[in-house]
This record gives C-alpha cells, structure tokens and sequence, in this order.
C-alpha cells in the first residue's frame, strides 16, 4: 500500500490527488480512521486528513462554523459548547464500535457518511444541516458548493450528493455547517416493561402529537438492564418542557405511569442510544437497518435477533445477526434498507455493505460517480 500521503494545506491535497488521478492509483481516505470497518473493505494508498484541522471561521450570530474537514468533533462540539450552541442532527460517535478512541471522528466523517442520531427525528439528517464545502476532484480539480450563508441558491445542491457519498465522489478540504441554540432544558420519560408492538405503538402515538419530541427510542430487555425501556424525550425553554411533560405524561397514561430519571441519567441513556454503545463488546456482526416505523417490531421479530433496539420511533433498528440473507430479506419486504454496519473482514468481502439498489438508481449512481471520480481512485469499492 506504501506510505500514506499526509497533506497539511489544500494544495497540497490536490496535488496529491492529482498525481493519484494520473497514475490511476486508488486511494484509501480518512480523518483519524475512526470508521475503518464501514462499509467494504478497500485498498490503496493511504490519503490522511488528519493534519487538514481547525475552525476556519464560526460566526455564533449567523449560525454558521466552517472547519478543515480533518478537525475532531470535540473540538467543534467544544466551541459551540461556550456559545451555547450545537449541531442539531446530534452527530453520533461511532469510534469505539471500530475500536477507534471516543471524540476522534471528525467533521469530514460525519458529513460523509450523513451520520445523525436521535434527533433526527425532529431535525434531520446531517445533509439537512451541511451549507457548503470545497473538495478535490477525482481530475485533481479544486471546486466548491454552496457557501457560508444559511440560505444559498446554487443551482445543484452538491452538499446533499456528498453526505452519504463515504468519500466516493470528491475529497473535502473545508467544510461550512449551520449551528443553532441548544436548547436550554429538557426533560425525559421512561416507561418501563413494554413488549415492542406496545412500545412502538406508544413511540408513534408521542411522534404523531404536538408535543415536538426530540427523541423516541425503545430499549429491549437486556440493552440497558432488565427491564425494557422506551424513551420520551422533550427539549426547549423550561416552561415549555415542562408543562409539555405533563401533557405527555397524560397522552402516554394507558402504558404506565413511567418515571423522569435526573439530567446526567437521562444524558447518558441518550449518548448510549446515539452512539450504538450497547454494542461495543459484541462480536456479531452488527447491522443498521431503516424501515416504516409501524414495520420496525414485525421485522425484529422476524430476525430473532437475540440483541436489538429501536431509534426515530422504530424507524431505525440496530440489531446483531450472523444471518446476513435473512436480515436483507426480511427488511427489502418492507421497502427498507439494511446496511451491514461492522462485521468480521471475511463477511465483509462476501456480504456488500449497503443494501443492493434497483438497477436504474444503481447506474444513475454510477454514472455520478464517473463523473466526479472518472478514474475510480477514490476509496473504490466501498460503497
């Protein structure tokens, strides 16, 4: 694979790829490598954005932070933090699960892989989030979308093509999000000991009210505890929180009473949703699976996955299995998308890691690819 190439400005970086472009060498792109076991296993020389680091600009009162794609998100979530702000797609920390250290993905990352957690319910996906960026492409070209303003009229909105695109399409250089006001309070409920088509009915019925949850998870028996948990979590001014508390208090009456745990408790249970880390020391190959949410607990059972919980109101379904045709069956039924999320490096080469696309979207995919990448140097094979 020889030595890994490590640019620390943006020319350099195009050079780089630019001399990879002509030699039709593949390239293996990370930040801190936080990720390595997403997606098919790939090969190539080694593009290191770890020394293309640091906030470039972030303006509190415009809502906007641009940042070299290599900066960590600690040291963005650390800025926004002492202005009171955050990223509303509540971007998970998924380090660990590949045995990376926790607060070393950064902000390139994230964005290429659309990564979002609990609150995307509500706020949406990191694409939904992501203003502007400046990359090179697989020609060694420097070119750039939209720009440093909530409200951007571009023609193409290239920011969403590059969420979701896991570094196939271009390689970031800098990168322009929009922040907001955290919220100043929040409040979770917890009913215990609901079997899943009682807790996703219960998930829907909150998601469906007025009551503007941020966050809508169930916990099985033996994710968190014992006792199964489904989770209810309000934000926002304190007034509102709680007198919103109440009133879901009484939408929620005929599955229990539940109880409202401290702030840290309830931080805490909301990190481990966000993070997967119920599922750091297992073995198995773990699975990110989307489906209607009223099909979330049908699409379990049918698995008998023996570990498994539910996100985005049984709309996301985290879930262990071995059985890679099962899984894939189970959820293309429902018109879901499955995505092998970590698996041992054998299954890997055997299993494709996203889910197979319908023909015509796999050439219109294709053909994107070509024309952004046309030597097919970066990070082939992944996706």
């Amino acid at each position: 694979m020889g030595t890994a190439l490590t640019p620390i400005s943006e020319a350099e970086l195009r050079d780089a790829v630019a001399g990879a472009a002509s030699d039709h060498a593949p390239l293996r792109i990370f930040g801190h490598d936080s990720k390595s076991g997403l997606g098919n296993a790939i090969a190539g020389m080694a593009l290191d954005l770890s020394h293309l680091s640091g906030i470039v600009s972030y303006q509190p009162q415009e809502l906007v932070l641009s940042a070299r794609a290599g900066t960590p998100m600690s040291e963005i979530g650390n800025a926004l933090r002492e202005q009171r702000q955050h990223l509303a797609f509540e971007p998970p920390d998924w380090g660990p699960l590949f045995g990376a250290v926790a607060g070393r993905g950064t902000i390139g990352g994230i964005l290429s892989c659309n990564a979002a957690g609990p609150r995307r319910l509500r706020a949406g996906a990191a694409r939904d989030h992501f203003l502007g960026f400046t990359a090179i492409n697989g020609r060694g070209e420097i070119f750039k979308a939209g720009g440093r303003v909530v409200k951007n009229v571009t023609g193409y909105d290239l920011p969403k093509l590059m969420a979701g695109a896991y570094g196939t399409l271009g390689v970031m250089s800098e990168v322009t999000v929009k922040t907001l006001p955290a919220p100043p309070d929040s409040a979770t409920l917890i009913v215990h000991d609901l079997g899943d088509m009682d807790a996703l009915r219960a998930l829907r019925i909150a998601a469906a009210s007025t009551l503007e949850l941020s966050g809508l998870a169930h916990l099985p028996p033996g994710i968190a505890g014992p006792r199964a948990q489904t989770l209810f979590r309000l934000e926002g001014p304190h007034t509102a929180v709680t007198e919103r508390h109440g009133r879901l208090k009484t939408l929620l009456q005929a599955f229990g009473n539940g109880e409202t745990p401290g702030s840290e408790a309830a931080s805490a249970v909301w990190r481990r949703v966000r993070d997967v880390d119920f599922f750091v020391h297992d073995a198995q190959p773990l699975w990110r699976i989307s489906v209607p949410p009223a099909s979330g607990a049908d699409v379990a059972a049918r698995i008998a996955a023996e570990k498994y919980y539910f996100d985005w109101a049984g709309g996301l379904i985290w879930l262990l299995s071995d059985n890679a045709l099962l899984v894939r069956d189970m959820v293309a039924a429902t018109g879901g998308y499955a995505t092998l999320f970590r698996a041992p490096d054998a299954m890997r080469r055997a299993t494709p890691a996203l889910h197979p696309q319908p023909g015509p979207l796999a050439a219109l995919q294709q053909r994107v690819r070509e024309n952004f990448d046309p030597h097919g140097i970066f990070n082939p094979g992944r996706v």
